[in-house]
């Protein structure tokens, strides 16, 4: 005979913390928001500080995640992830020149990653502004690199084809970019 307090049991626990991992969420989209906006301000010390409150607030939400296999998939947590992933690539980029390594899932990483070209394009245009030009050609290095690894993928995903063709578009407006300033022999 079917138990189903057991049943409605498990069900009320799962969304229990489905809205828990909903709320923490959040905190994260919060939190790579404003890791960008500071790094496009060019404030990197308040950048860095918020980078360190995200690693808290990931590991928080990973912890909701681990409490069913079917929170992985949730829209709010990969969308979340992706966000994070974009926002700690975006902030060591511009410090460092490099991409780090990150402990997240290949899907959602690609996923992060392939938002990051937008907002390296924001970045070449307001160093274009500027007269930065070698660093204008760095970025446009790193697109071409990225989107050069995207292509060697077999994505089925439809979502993640969307946002690999964005990245194409990305690395026009930044050869554009790079082309004009050279042509205006800046």
């Amino acid at each position: 005979m079917v138990n189903f307090t057991i049943v409605r049991q498990e069900i009320q626990a799962y969304d229990t913390e489905r809205e828990n991992l909903i709320k923490k969420s959040r905190d994260v989209l919060k939190l790579s928001k404003q890791i960008i906006y500071a790094v496009h301000r060019e404030e990197m010390s308040p950048a860095a500080q918020l980078v360190k409150q995200i690693e808290q607030e990931k590991k928080k939400l990973d912890a909701i995640a681990k409490h069913s296999q079917r929170m992985v998939s949730e829209g709010s947590y990969k969308v979340a992830i992706a966000e994070y992933v974009e926002a700690v690539l975006y902030y060591h980029f511009v410090k460092t020149g490099k991409l780090p390594d990150l402990a997240v899932a290949a899907e959602h990483f690609v996923l992060g990653l392939a938002d990051l070209p937008g907002e390296l394009v924001r970045k070449a245009v307001f160093l274009a502004g500027k007269g930065e030009v070698e660093k204008v050609g760095a970025i446009k290095d790193e697109v071409d690199m990225i989107y050069g690894e995207l292509l060697k993928f077999d994505f089925r995903d439809n979502e993640i084809r969307r946002k690999v063709d964005a990245v194409k578009y990305d690395l026009r407006k930044l050869e554009d970019l790079v082309l004009d300033l050279k042509l205006k022999g800046r």
